[in-house]
């Protein structure tokens, strides 16, 4: 397991580009296996899961090639479905939590998907339901297999069909809507997630000849067509990034200018964190935000606590809500904190108590941080990286800690952020990294 080792107490300066949103990148690299044509994908981000993926679609033999630092060409003329029946398909599509994304591609195009139960996070129970649901709807047959945790998916023919999610998933919405675009037939998804991951991908399956209606709503509207074409697209900026650099700015009281943030599709995330006390100002497509000695969480109108709670979009995305936290700490006033959508993914509290924080772990969805407006510095300690998110907002909080921490497990956080340690030893952070 490689580490990071952190001199905490540095203010950082200067300026930093978010990279391309992790997200976006696997739904719309997975949608390449849609068309035979070539397909143009800029701004992706340089980051293990994204890689992983990448390798899984050469393996299936994709045409890719690496046009430069940022930016791939993906041609799906030539898929060997066989490779579905190999040791090396389970391995890898079991390492990826993003490995699902491919089962509509497949499925709506060759008639048929097979799928070992994906990885991912350790942040608690993130079922399949909405994904099969909604292709059964369309005409797909599941098989399990208990015994190698495996799943094989047929179809004689997808078909348009009314739906009504049990849940507005971002990844089943996804899934769904790039089985629909070549289903024989009209195909509604009422409860569709509409984050703007999924606003991207449709306007990208549009450009390729679909026919999606109601891009951007809870309800979709899809009329198959029987074939795709090539196309070129960007990635938005990664909205993770964003919240993430804006926690970070604050708690270790730096000044920064985060650049092509896409801030239109930034939805709540400014908002919550301003009612944090954080200032920021906007400037053209960048955020700026000044050095705080301090910064005050504010009250609800009646006095009471704040509580910041993640939801389906245009809710606070639940991936900054660890960030939200962490931030927290260092506040004036307390916070609530409710993790609604992930029974697992408070459970890193317990380093940041470790370091000096006041918190509460109301119970596996609730905790309660007491800022302490900078009385108390956080202390450096050991500490390893859970999940993604946890791994982001220990990083953060070891910035702003008086001496030195150490972060174990970093191959989480290399999951989703790109190159972190050298980029923010570009602002002036000292992060060194031990493989």
């Amino acid at each position: 397991m490689g580490k990071f080792i952190i001199e905490g107490g540095r203010p950082l300066s200067g300026e930093i580009t978010p990279q391309g949103a992790k997200n976006e990148a696997l739904q719309v690299i997975s949608a390449t296996l849609l068309s035979a044509e070539k397909i143009t994908i800029h701004k992706i981000p340089d980051i293990r899961d994204v890689n992983k993926l990448i390798q899984l679609l050469g393996d299936f033999g994709v045409n890719i090639e690496k046009l430069g630092a940022e930016s791939y060409s993906f041609q799906a003329n030539n898929v060997n479905l066989d490779y579905m029946k190999t040791d090396s398909f389970k391995e890898q599509a079991a390492s990826l939590r993003g490995s699902v994304m491919i089962m509509g591609p497949l499925l709506t195009r060759f008639g048929i998907a097979k799928l070992p139960q994906p990885g991912g996070d350790k942040i608690g129970r993130r079922r399949l339901d909405t994904h099969f649901i909604g292709l059964e709807k369309l005409g797909a047959r599941f098989n399990y297999n208990a015994q190698e945790h495996f799943y094989s998916i047929t179809t004689d023919g997808l078909k348009g069909a009314y739906m009504l999610l049990d849940e507005a998933s971002v990844t089943g919405t996804a899934n769904i809507l790039m089985a629909a675009v070549l289903a024989d037939g009209v195909t509604q998804i009422f409860n569709a997630a509409c984050e703007p991951y999924l606003i991207q991908l449709s306007r990208m399956l549009n450009r390729m000849g679909a026919k999606i209606e109601g891009v951007g709503s809870n309800l979709l509207t899809i009329t198959g067509v029987s074939s795709l074409k090539g196309t070129e697209h960007t990635l938005l900026a990664d909205m993770i990034e964003v919240g993430s650099f804006i926690g970070m700015a604050a708690m270790s009281q730096s000044e920064i200018l985060i650049k092509d943030v896409d801030y239109s599709e930034l939805g709540m995330i400014p908002q919550v964190f301003k009612r944090m006390g954080i200032q920021m100002e906007n400037r053209g497509d960048s955020i700026y935000i000044p050095a705080q000695e301090h910064y005050e969480i504010e009250s609800f109108i009646d006095g009471s606590i704040m509580t910041i709670a993640d939801a389906p979009w245009p809710g606070f995305t639940p991936d900054l809500i660890s960030i939200a936290l962490v931030v927290a700490t260092q506040a004036k006033g307390s916070v609530l904190i409710h993790q609604k959508m992930f029974e697992s993914r408070l459970f890193f509290v317990d380093k940041l108590i470790d370091m000096g924080a006041q918190i509460i772990l109301c119970d596996p969805h609730r905790a309660t941080v007491i800022g302490n407006n900078r009385q108390t510095p956080l202390r450096g300690i050991q500490m390893t990286s859970p999940d993604i998110r946890a791994g982001v907002a220990l990083l953060i909080a070891a910035l702003s800690a008086e001496g030195q921490s150490t972060i174990h497990n970093i191959e989480q956080i290399d999951r989703g952020y790109q190159n972190i340690d050298t980029r923010l030893n570009a602002l002036g952070a000292n992060i060194q990294r031990f493989l």
